[in-house]
């Protein structure tokens, strides 16, 4: 059985992608830094369902970390086939005088540095075997460039470019390396947004309407599979047609 690493999957898009490809037949790393009780609720809808599942504490931006729980999920499932890079931390919205180098970093921490280590720590068992895939999660802002959001839009835009340079460097030893760029998807962190706000969101978006976490790992669960072994290096939008490119 392929195993699968889903960063950040206690709750939120994490939680749903986890889910989703267990039930596509992965068995599932569900990495969590704190919610101990969402990870494993959603490790028992796995394993609920047949399949097999993990529940993985470490936190992504711990580079010791990484490696003790990439040993233990090797124990615990198997090594790992593929890393959907999900985790994120605080994203603080801040105009420009209010931000500080500090605040960029903590942003790329989670979007480049531990895409990076993880990667590191796999490359040399998939290289071996010519065969690997990352997923990571975008965003729509990376283009959009929202206000009092350069710190997140920046890291996120890193993100992409480094995906697409891992394509080109991986692709002959048979690793494939996408983006999957949601808009805003409405998870349980966005409960107090004001309805004017949504309004204001949806207003804006192509299809009159909010996607669902659904909508994402369904993109994952196919890049992810056989089905897309010929595609690398590509950016997927999961935001009704907010960005064209």
């Amino acid at each position: 059985m392929r195993v699968a690493l889903v960063t950040g999957a206690s709750r939120g898009l994490g939680a749903v992608m986890a889910k989703a490809l267990g039930a596509d037949g992965w068995a599932v790393a569900v990495n969590y830094a704190n919610d101990t009780a969402g990870a494993n609720a959603v490790v028992d809808h796995i394993v609920a369902r047949g399949g097999r599942a993990f529940a993985a504490k470490f936190s992504v931006i711990d580079q010791n970390g990484l490696r003790l729980g990439l040993e233990q999920i090797a124990n615990g499932l198997g090594p790992v086939d593929l890393i959907v890079n999900n985790a994120t931390g605080p994203q603080p919205e801040l105009p420009i005088m209010a931000q500080s180098w500090r605040t960029y970093l903590d942003q790329l921490e989670f979007f480049v540095k531990a895409p990076l280590e993880l990667l590191q720590l796999v490359l040399p068992d998939w290289r071996a075997r010519k065969s690997g895939r990352i997923i990571n999660i975008g965003s729509e802002v990376a283009e959009l460039g929202n206000p009092y959001f350069s710190n997140y839009a920046s890291a996120k835009g890193a993100m992409l470019s480094m995906t697409r340079s891992w394509a080109q460097e991986l692709g002959p030893e048979g690793i494939t390396v996408n983006l999957v760029a949601p808009g805003w998807i409405p998870v349980e962190r966005h409960a107090e947004v004001p309805e004017q706000a949504r309004a204001w969101y949806v207003e804006r978006t192509p299809l009159g309407h909010f996607g669902t976490p659904e909508d994402v790992a369904n993109m994952v669960v196919f890049l992810a599979s056989e089905r897309a072994d010929f595609i690398t290096g590509q950016k997927f939008a999961v935001n009704g047609g907010r960005t064209l490119l």
